[in-house]
């Protein structure tokens, strides 16, 4: 059974940091694509950042910069470094594996 545990969101001010963290089980972590989705109060799910078996990712272009995705294959985790906080990144954090969620960490930025 695959199973996503997210964890380390907070609140923080603005321009502050974060580390999220998924551990991840039931499937091979190794090579899967692993993303990170948030979803805003009131608004729908959007792509944050994904990552491949080959440790390269990809990032929506409003994170560009300051957030880092990382994956930890020893540890079956993986990390989304956020920097730089604004408000708008105000949201429920989910780790997504092959369609299943976890069940969230929640972030909010303020001013």
């Amino acid at each position: 059974e695959v199973q996503l545990v997210e964890s380390g969101g907070d609140l923080v001010q603005s321009g502050g940091s974060l580390r999220l963290s998924c551990a991840a089980s039931g499937f091979t972590f190794k090579t899967s694509i692993m993303t990170w989705i948030r979803r805003a109060p009131g608004k729908g799910a959007e792509w944050v950042a994904r990552i491949y078996a080959d440790g390269s990712t990809d990032y929506t272009e409003s994170v560009k910069g300051r957030f880092t995705m990382s994956r930890d294959g020893a540890r079956n985790t993986v990390y989304l470094q956020m920097n730089s906080l604004k408000p708008e990144d105000t949201a429920d954090y989910y780790c997504e594996f092959g369609g299943i969620w976890g069940q969230g960490t929640q972030v909010t930025v303020s001013q």
